[in-house]
């Protein structure tokens, strides 16, 4: 982060197939070493693959899962003479949408067998449905910033 300049957000084109820019964004965090293509073909695959099993807009079952994947509050480390206190913060609009998609598809990939194709559709699927490893992730960051808001007055 520079000192005195903000910095300037470039603007992710939207995907090819749908025309959503948050969906451009989930292939590019998908995306490992540069493999682009490799990333699209495992986004519009498990993406098909919701269509085939649940008969509905598979990009609103994408955003339905991102939604309730977003965090609203997380902590904070903060020192205060000696101590380390964990102060809860409230999430800007970037960050929230970030976390979500990471958290997605860190669980889609620490899912048990199959293919990543399948892995991420069913993450996608249960985080939709509210269930699944990354609404479990989401609940214990809100839990812990809830124990925590008795420091909320260290907040800076």
């Amino acid at each position: 982060m520079p000192r005195r300049a903000r910095v300037v957000r470039r603007e992710v084109a939207p995907d090819a197939k749908y025309h959503s820019r948050t969906l451009a964004k989930f292939i590019n965090k998908v995306m490992l070493s540069g493999k682009k293509a490799t990333a699209e073909r495992i986004v519009y695959g498990a993406l098909s693959l919701i269509e085939n099993q649940t008969h509905r807009n598979p990009l609103e079952v994408f955003e339905t899962a991102l939604r309730n994947a977003t965090p609203t509050l997380e902590v904070k480390p903060r020192r205060v003479g000696g101590a380390t206190y964990q102060v809860p913060v409230e999430i800007r609009g970037e960050r929230r949408i970030s976390l979500a998609m990471r958290w997605l598809i860190e669980s889609a990939r620490k899912r048990a067998g199959h293919s990543m194709i399948e892995k991420l559709a069913a993450e996608l699927l249960d985080a939709a449905h509210g269930t699944g490893a990354t609404i479990k992730r989401r609940d214990d960051t809100h839990r812990m910033a809830e124990a925590n808001k008795a420091f909320a007055h260290y907040r800076w």
